[in-house]
């Protein structure tokens, strides 16, 4: 197997175990909820995406479909999976515990696209980009999906919805 092709297939085997957890994600109780989530993840990260790629700050060199400029698997199926393990993951919990469960995934997330970043093509930081900013994002994004989905259960006074 050739160096330059371990990128391609790196992306295309997690594209493929992100998209057969996917359905296990979102298939539970509560399944309007869950819907919600990978909604808002999946507007929110590519609107993210879509303005970094733009004010060239992220660029995507190698990617699976390259007519578009941003990240597809990643702005529609790796990081809304991950938003969606999160929610459930702090569902019950307190706001410490919200904020310190993003770390487990988060810093994985991080390390992977940092090695991606100096190793491969598979992205490019500019403009002074770096782990931290990437980091920072994850962290917001994903509180701010979180604290939406709690706002939409108050408005539901709690109750489940299936």
């Amino acid at each position: 197997m050739k160096k330059k092709r371990i990128p391609y297939y790196f992306l295309t085997l997690t594209t493929i175990v992100g998209l057969a957890l996917l359905p296990f994600a979102i298939v539970k109780r509560s399944f309007k909820d869950w819907m919600i989530v990978y909604l808002v993840s999946f507007i929110g990260n590519y609107f993210s995406d879509k303005y970094l790629v733009t004010k060239g700050y992220l660029k995507y060199p190698k990617k699976l479909f390259p007519k578009y400029k941003i990240h597809l698997p990643f702005d529609f199926i790796h990081y809304p999976l991950m938003l969606l393990y999160y929610n459930q993951w702090t569902l019950n919990s307190k706001p410490i515990g919200n904020f310190t469960k993003l770390f487990p995934l988060i810093i994985p997330q991080v390390i992977i696209e940092t090695i991606a970043e100096k190793k491969t093509k598979l992205i490019t930081w500019k403009k002074g980009w770096s782990w931290y900013h990437s980091f920072i994002s994850l962290m917001l994004k994903m509180l701010i999906c979180r604290n939406i989905i709690s706002v939409i259960r108050i408005i539901n006074k709690g109750k489940f919805s299936v």
